[in-house]
């Protein structure tokens, strides 16, 4: 058979002797035995769900600027500390505040009815006491794209896309440039507001609100999410041949210049204390839940696994296990970009061996990703480390990885990460809506992503090689 010659190069890739400089290190006997010691015990651990129920319990909302957020840095605090870190410590992270207030709307004909709706992330306000408009439908952000600009003087443009369930959350980018462009987009073609059918899979008469692209001030015209069940039943009025007329009234806050936090609990390592293990989730929360799945989860994995490690080990393991409660990821990654620019800052970039943000709800994990930073010569112990989790359920997966949303600065500055891989499915059910609470989480799925974290967190902060 005639090779083509990127197979002739792949094949002298793969039977090239290894040089000294090469040198693969393996993960000892005694480091599986104790990380297959830890998952095995890990999976009857209820700490990570406890963790959890106390943050949404005694804490609830946290977003950026309100009682909840600052209560939420608080119980970080103490939390690290009743857990036994060595090192706890905060680190500023400077913001615009925004907060959302009145959120009504009303289709006025052809027949009455109440909708639910929110606000979307620096939404602007309507005029006080509402405006009212019929809608212009567009099945797409791109069908909005192709009217004329200034065409929608004294509309409200619709946007109804639906949003795809797939258990890898692979609909949501898709769907979501309407929800964080969409703002833009309408105003560009003269419309008095942007409404669109919530970002999300649910048939629940929640609407989910989320960021747009607005890092300062407000947005171009007040942007809305409809409940997906109301932005359907616009869609049947326009059926029947009706050009429905709203009002909608959103009333929302610019905060100015705030202050939240980037909370921080390290393990200190035996050997090699300066370098460290990245793992975490984002501390803030939107406000109208209670922020279990988005992202208490995450939080509470993070926390419960870097604990559990210290607890369940003769000795610590050789890194440092830095876990990062990132502040005020929902508006954009704020806390995660400071944190990456501080440590530019401050020449530590290159002590970050390997990171990995949870992020994605509370789900079983199903599969083992790692980013293109890893090197060739560390993959073995991503491999190592999913044969070790297979027993879980987990299986190596192929593809690139930033490590979930936060660690995209580190990422992108060249931190190998990996993506401990969570089934989806009904992530986005809930996922930015009232019903993102505590009652929706299983306990068993907690304790089997303590159990996978234990098994990475501990393998990375233990084999002595180098992932970069």
């Amino acid at each position: 058979m005639k090779l083509t010659i990127q197979a002739a190069i792949a094949a002298l890739i793969l039977t090239a002797p290894t040089f000294a400089n090469d040198s693969i290190i393996v993960v000892s006997k005694e480091t599986k035995d104790i990380a297959a010691s830890l998952r095995d015990k890990a999976f009857q651990d209820d700490s990570a769900y406890e963790i959890l129920k106390s943050l949404t319990t005694e804490v609830g909302a946290r977003h950026p600027g309100t009682p909840g957020e600052k209560a939420g840095v608080e119980w970080g605090i103490k939390k690290f500390k009743a857990l036994g870190f060595d090192k706890v410590y905060t680190e500023d992270v400077n913001m615009n505040g925004w907060i959302r207030g009145v959120e009504t709307a009303e289709i006025l004909f052809p027949s009455y009815q109440k909708m639910i709706v929110t606000a979307l992330g620096r939404s602007k306000s309507t005029p006080e006491g509402g405006l009212e408009a019929n809608i212009l439908h567009f099945k797409s952000y791109a069908d909005l794209e192709k009217v004329a600009d200034g065409s929608l003087k004294g509309k409200i443009a619709f946007i109804s896309n639906r949003m795809e369930r797939l258990k890898n959350g692979g609909g949501y980018g898709p769907a979501n440039i309407a929800r964080s462009k969409g703002h833009e987009l309408a105003a560009k073609k003269g419309a008095e507001a942007l409404l669109i059918r919530s970002i999300g899979t649910d048939d629940h008469r929640n609407p989910h609100t989320g960021a747009t692209s607005v890092a300062m001030g407000y947005t171009a015209v007040p942007a809305v999410a409809l409940s997906n069940p109301d932005a359907d039943q616009l869609v049947r009025l326009i059926g029947y041949g009706h050009s429905p007329k709203i009002r909608l009234n959103i009333q929302t806050k610019d905060l100015g210049a705030i202050v939240t936090k980037n909370v921080i609990g390290e393990i200190t390592g035996r050997e090699l204390p300066k370098e460290v293990v990245v793992i975490g989730g984002h501390l803030d929360s939107w406000d109208l839940g209670t922020g279990a799945v988005d992202d208490g989860a995450g939080v509470a994995i993070g926390m419960a696994t870097a604990a559990f490690i210290k607890n369940n080990t003769d000795t610590r393991p050789r890194r440092t296990i830095r876990v990062i409660l990132w502040g005020a990821e929902e508006l954009g990654l704020i806390g995660a970009r400071a944190y990456a620019k501080a440590r530019q800052e401050d020449g530590t970039i290159a002590n970050h061996v390997i990171g990995s943000e949870s992020d994605f709800g509370a789900g079983p994990i199903y599969g083992l990703q790692s980013s293109n930073n890893v090197s060739p010569n560390a993959l073995h112990v991503v491999d190592t480390m999913a044969g070790i989790m297979g027993k879980l359920g987990v299986t190596r997966r192929s593809g690139n990885t930033s490590g979930g949303p936060d660690m995209i600065p580190l990422s992108a500055l060249g931190v190998p990460a990996l993506n401990m891989m969570q089934d989806g499915t009904d992530y986005f059910d809930l996922h930015h809506t009232p019903d993102d609470t505590f009652d929706k989480v299983n306990p068993e799925h907690m304790r089997q992503n303590l159990a996978v974290w234990s098994v990475f967190t501990f393998i990375a902060a233990e084999w002595p090689g180098s992932f970069k």
